[in-house]
């Protein structure tokens, strides 16, 4: 276990994110103590003691086990009062010891934020217009950025802020409408995830919980223009036909339908995809589903809890591509248990012979909520598979089938910490993906374990949120409360 003790909580994410960043293999417990400036650090542990009003810091690298040196450093800040300033300074001061300390230096260097191109979009739109080539040397400077990743994060900005401007006049909003079961739970997954089977008999009263959420959210968000819907989940598909019809009916017969111009189902599991559902849902008008293999490996989906083979995911893109869907995207995880560079390399050119119309590559992050963290406990390390090459390999793929990066984001504890990127051809964008990414409209959520973005398109940058229980149960018995606190955040349709 790697240990770190800081005397100011409010630093707490920003060490915790870079230490396990360079330190990903130990379990990581943060301790916070009181200003001990004379501490001693025990074996295995990082002391971090600051004091922004000084602008001073102290940083102790005890080794043992998990840390390969004893190091302290001393770190002083005068050129600003601004704690802020202080902030960011100290965070690059960490990194660049970190670098020294362990050797290694990271593709996003200092930045742990979920939303690199966010930032860089910022400065792209700021006053005084700053070039490609001042962004680059602006994020090295103040983040570390590598210039491989600055110059893929303006590409992805450029992009995306032209497909943006249509939704930032502040008048529409996003639909994100969670179904919280599968056929089972992957060993990766930490979202809210119930096995069907054993919720067979909550199934429907959900179904009605969603559909009273609807109809409340028709009049909170009254005047207000749907741009798009995203169902998720969990599996969507994981719904028989008949509830599937009954959620797609209650959705297109409730909410003002006229001026979405993208319906996402994340149908996910080849395991839960049929011709009948696929017939439904272009009955009803979806314009865009997901199709995941995550690997092509039959071993590693036997391992990793999907209860389907590589066949079957050929057996339901095809059904896809027969029932008329022309924007079937596909996701791939980097970093499964035991898979090589080679199985990377061969789940990617098996995708590409399906020729999808966009594909999301995912660096494996360890989620604390997910199953993976007990695997590890019991088998040691994942793989010893190269992130970076395996990276590569997804760009490589998706260039080669005439797509680009349309969206990006990163998560703790990913492999390489590197990053998630989606790939699509021109005009299959996934729009909900951009507009949840840059946060540049409101998210209204239903249903469990979903979280209600309000964003203030008054030029202050304020973000509301309001989450939802992440148990049904719960989330059906105090559905009316939930449903109240939607419409005070978001204004009664202000």
């Amino acid at each position: 276990m790697l240990k770190i003790r800081i005397n100011r909580e409010e630093f707490e994410y920003d060490i915790y994110a870079l230490v396990t960043s360079f330190f990903p293999d130990p379990e990581v417990k943060v301790e916070i103590a009181g200003d001990k400036s004379g501490a001693e650090c025990e074996s295995d542990t990082a002391l971090f003691l600051l004091e922004p009003d000084a602008g001073r810091g102290t940083i102790c690298f005890k080794g043992g086990k998990c840390l390969p040196a004893d190091s302290k450093y001393e770190f002083e800040y005068k050129d600003s009062s601004d704690p802020g300033d202080f902030r960011k300074a100290w965070k690059l001061f960490l990194y660049d010891r970190l670098c020294e300390y362990s050797g290694i230096t990271l593709p996003w260097g200092a930045l742990t934020g979920v939303r690199p191109t966010k930032l860089i979009m910022r400065m792209i739109n700021a006053a005084e217009g700053k070039g490609r080539d001042e962004i680059i040397k602006d994020l090295y400077d103040t983040c570390r950025v590598s210039e491989d990743k600055a110059r893929l994060g303006i590409r992805i900005a450029e992009l995306e802020d032209g497909i943006l401007k249509p939704f930032t006049d502040g008048k529409g909003y996003s639909l994100y409408i969670g179904i919280p079961f599968c056929p089972s739970t992957c060993l990766y997954c930490s979202f809210t995830s119930f096995p069907i089977a054993k919720f067979e008999k909550k199934v429907d009263a959900y179904l009605d919980g969603l559909c009273s959420e609807m109809r409340a959210t028709c009049e909170y968000m009254k005047g207000k223009r749907l741009d798009t819907i995203y169902i998720g989940g969990g599996t969507p598909t994981s719904l028989d036909e008949v509830r599937l019809e009954r959620l797609l009916n209650d959705i297109t017969s409730v909410m003002p339908m006229g001026d979405v111009k993208e319906f996402t189902v994340e149908a996910g599991r080849p395991d839960s995809i049929t011709v009948q559902k696929l017939a439904v849902m272009k009955k009803y008008g979806v314009t865009r589903i997901s199709v995941n293999p995550q690997t092509m490996k039959d071993e590693t989906l036997k391992l990793i809890g999907r209860h389907h083979t590589t066949d079957d995911i050929r057996r339901a893109f095809a059904q896809a591509r027969e029932a008329g869907f022309d924007n079937i995207n596909m996701d791939l995880i980097l970093g499964l248990p035991g898979e090589t560079l080679s199985d990377v390399e061969h789940t990617f050119d098996a995708v590409a012979e399906f020729k999808p119309d966009s594909i999301t590559a995912h660096s494996l992050a360890i989620k604390r909520a997910s199953r993976m963290k007990q695997w590890i406990a019991e088998h040691g390390a994942i793989s010893g598979l190269d992130a970076e090459k395996a990276m590569k390999k997804a760009y490589d793929t998706a260039d080669a089938l005439g797509m680009k990066p349309y969206y990006l984001y990163r998560q703790k504890n990913m492999a390489g910490s590197l990053e998630n990127t989606g790939f699509a051809h021109e005009g299959k964008y996934g729009l909900y993906n951009i507009l949840i990414m840059e946060e540049v409209q409101s998210i209204v959520a239903l249903g469990v374990g979903t979280v209600s973005k309000r964003v203030h398109c008054d030029g202050t940058g304020l973000i509301e949120r309001c989450d939802t229980h992440k148990d049904v149960n719960l989330y059906l018995s105090d559905l009316q409360a939930m449903i109240e606190r939607k419409r005070k955040l978001f204004g009664a349709g202000e």
